[in-house]
């Protein structure tokens, strides 16, 4: 099932492998930072032993000249324009100067201010570039060369390009590496997130298991975590059903208490005949009915709020419709009945049976000749919570106005008296589709008859 965005697992996921970004990122940016750092100390010390080699080989002649008793062994020193250069010049006067043979005619062109800063051994370190243009790396440091009191610049420089060269391998290999690093966290951390959640999903099955009334409690074993409050869903699953057998017991109980003094006011009112005992009858008749019409709105409601309770459809339906059938035999009505294949209500049978009763009651009531009853499962909408069922009841007969529509949904009014009835099926079956969550709409049959649309909480 794929995770949606506001999950707890794209959080956690989101989260860790951010922060795993960021400390990668920051740890990569320092290793290169190092490594250069550091392949510029040995290029440093490197040209550090050019510059010591070349101070024990200059030397001051007879007449005072600058020269050179020893040829550097690193032959780069002799190639014209290699990028590898040494320049000795007296401080006083630039033009007095003694260069390597990869110079040829030119002399190092040092930068405006380089030489001002300086280590805490004198030596002056920074770039520059050669006709060629490459990036030169150089150092500098000044001596007084026995003989003389004038001090001399030795400065020695090397072609930093191909520092660059091997930093830039050394940042490619490492970008390579931290990013197959980086995705093995990842990975790591989704199969982390998704394991450490499992017992969550187990959770979530357990329960849509309670409420498709496959179980009637979490079974099973949890995290420590976990556990806890697996046990405090069972308590509140036990609670909940022992309110509800509570509910059940008080309203059997309101019943039977009800149920003997109105017969005895009624058995009363029979034995005294006048017109008093009949109005006391009428009234004692619609009192029954009342208390009889709301201790099953109760029962309804106690029902309606439990868990675990599942009704087949299609059973409850042929049943009704065979009932009904025997019912109006001499009116040969015929009924067909379209019902999707394991079609479920979330809720107690007896409800459905009486939903639906009315219903097929009062399309009989009304019907020509044929009925139509069809239960199918609706598709899922976004944001929807839970599976929703639609039961669709047509008939032939004269149809309904739609001005009238909202009277007919009314408790007790019937819009013809001469039709059998108390006026209280539609008004039940939509208090009844309420207290479920669903609703019940009148529309226009394709049969030229009623429609009633009614929707239901599926399970599964």
């Amino acid at each position: 099932m794929a995770m949606r965005l506001n999950s707890l697992a794209v959080r956690l996921i989101a989260s860790a492998a951010l922060v795993s970004l960021i400390i990668i990122l920051a740890a990569g940016i320092l290793l290169q930072s190092l490594f250069q750092n550091a392949v510029e100390r040995n290029f440093d010390a490197r040209l550090q032993a050019v510059l010591d080699g070349l101070l024990a080989s200059v030397e001051l002649n007879e007449q005072g000249e600058l020269t050179l008793r020893e040829t550097l062994a690193d032959s780069r020193f002799g190639l014209p324009l290699s990028g590898w250069y040494w320049q000795v010049s007296e401080v006083a006067r630039a033009d007095h100067s003694l260069t390597s043979d990869s110079l040829l005619e030119q002399r190092l062109d040092i930068p405006a201010g380089a030489l001002d800063r300086r280590d805490e051994n004198g030596i002056a370190r920074f770039f520059l570039s050669d006709a060629d243009g490459h990036r030169l790396r150089a150092i500098e440091q000044r001596y007084r060369l026995f003989g003389s009191d004038e001090a001399y610049s030795f400065a020695v420089a090397g072609n930093f390009d191909e520092l660059r060269e091997e930093i830039s391998a050394f940042t490619n290999t490492l970008v390579l590496v931290l990013s197959l690093l980086g995705l093995g966290l990842v990975a790591a951390i989704f199969v982390q997130v998704r394991y450490g959640l499992r017992p969550m999903r187990k959770l979530q099955a357990e329960i849509g298991a309670i409420r498709a009334g496959v179980a009637n409690r979490i079974t099973g074993s949890f995290p420590v975590e976990i556990q806890d409050i697996a046990q405090e869903l069972n308590a509140l699953i036990q609670a909940n059903t022992e309110v509800i057998e509570r509910a059940r017991t008080q309203v059997g109980n309101l019943a039977h208490a009800l149920k003997t003094p109105l017969s005895v006011m009624t058995n009363e009112a029979n034995a005294t005949p006048g017109a008093l005992s009949a109005k006391v009858l009428e009234q004692l008749h619609v009192m029954r009915d009342q208390v009889n019409l709301y201790l099953d709105r109760a029962r309804l409601a106690a029902r309606a709020q439990s868990l675990g309770a599942v009704t087949e459809i299609a059973p409850v339906v042929e049943a009704l419709v065979r009932t009904l059938q025997r019912i109006n035999i001499e009116r040969e009505i015929k009924v067909k009945v379209d019902c999707s294949k394991g079609l479920r209500f979330r809720g107690e049978r007896q409800d459905l049976e009486e939903i639906i009763g009315n219903l097929l009651d009062n399309a009989f009531k009304w019907a020509r000749s044929s009925i139509t009853v069809k239960a199918y499962l609706l598709p899922a909408q976004s944001g929807q919570r839970g599976n929703w069922l639609s039961i669709e009841v047509h008939d032939d007969g004269p149809g309904l106005p739609v001005e009238r529509r909202a009277d007919a949904l009314k408790r007790g009014h019937r819009l013809d008296e001469t039709k059998p009835g108390s006026g209280l099926g539609l008004s039940i079956v939509s208090e009844a589709a309420g207290m479920y969550g669903g609703d019940l709409k009148l529309e226009t049959s394709p049969m030229g008859g009623l429609m009633v649309l009614l929707r239901l909480p599926a399970a599964g």
